[in-house]
């Protein structure tokens, strides 16, 4: 019988263990590798070719968002299951429109885990079911918005550079010292773009700049 060959990036050590070990006693599983930060993920990524990516969102050198959009990105088709402590739904949407398989909290128990392997394995997405609830109520707050395409008009140029920083993942600092502005010129900037586009938060802004393209 083929093993599901899995991937582990996650920034402790411990936890790359704990999961190691749990994974490891079932049969149809089997550890290929794992990586503390994310351009280790990426390298071991392409090198092994593992049936699936267990990908932590918070590490060092590369983050797991810009991770995933390397891989993403690339010709090969990596599955790829959000392994993270992030309840927030902005995470959740986040990495779903960057094409991921899976998003799992870290305190699941471990058959929820197995049983997200083995879905994506599978060919399908899987969402840990106490956070599907979230995933349609950000849809259905998208709906009330998604075909006014004449709003991101009223944005400036900089607001749009923002705009697209903001859908990036980037928090105020990083956006500050990306566009070499202050972070109160980035909170002035963020509460234009609300008020334009009639959001109330940065995950309505991101999922906004999504659906009208409006990316780097």
């Amino acid at each position: 019988m083929n093993k599901i060959k899995v991937l582990i990036a996650d920034d402790h050590a411990m936890v790359r263990q704990g999961l190691k070990t749990i994974l490891e006693l079932e049969d149809d599983i089997c550890v290929v590798a794992e990586a503390s930060n994310g351009n280790e993920a990426v390298e071991m990524a392409k090198a092994l070719k593992p049936d699936v990516l267990l990908m932590d969102i918070n590490m060092p050198v590369l983050s797991g968002l810009q991770a995933i959009k390397i891989l993403k990105e690339s010709s090969e088709r990596y599955k790829i299951i959000v392994l993270t402590l992030h309840q927030d739904r902005e995470y959740l949407f986040k990495t779903l429109q960057m094409g991921c398989e899976g998003y799992v909290l870290k305190d699941a128990e471990s058959s929820v885990l197995i049983d997200a392997i083995r879905s994506v394995y599978g060919d399908q997405t899987f969402i840990q079911p106490n956070m599907t609830n979230e995933l349609v109520r950000e849809f259905q707050r998208v709906t009330l918005y998604e075909n006014d395409k004449s709003l991101s008009n009223n944005l400036t140029s900089r607001e749009i550079e923002v705009l697209k920083l903001i859908a990036e993942g980037m928090i105020n600092k990083e956006i500050a010292k990306n566009l070499y502005i202050s972070e109160k010129t980035v909170k002035n900037h963020i509460s234009n773009i609300f008020k334009k586009l009639d959001v109330n938060d940065r995950t309505q802004a991101a999922i906004y700049a999504f659906k009208h393209n409006i990316k780097v």
